[in-house]
């Protein structure tokens, strides 16, 4: 039994929204006004939507 435990797809969303959060946060980070606390809420919301993104524009078979 082997069996994976996400998909080709899901795991490419997944990735991708961890990628978009990623980089608003280091963005976030490196504007003149953002600090730590802000960054993780910036890039939580941008993984979200990222992944809300790219899982209706990723079709699937």
């Amino acid at each position: 039994m082997n069996r994976s435990l996400l998909t080709v797809r899901a795991a490419l969303v997944l990735l991708l929204g961890a990628l978009v959060g990623v980089g608003a946060g280091v963005l976030t980070v490196l504007s003149p006004h953002g600090g730590p606390a802000e960054a993780v809420m910036v890039g939580t919301g941008a993984c979200a939507g990222a992944v809300a993104f790219f899982d209706r524009v990723i079709d699937e078979r």
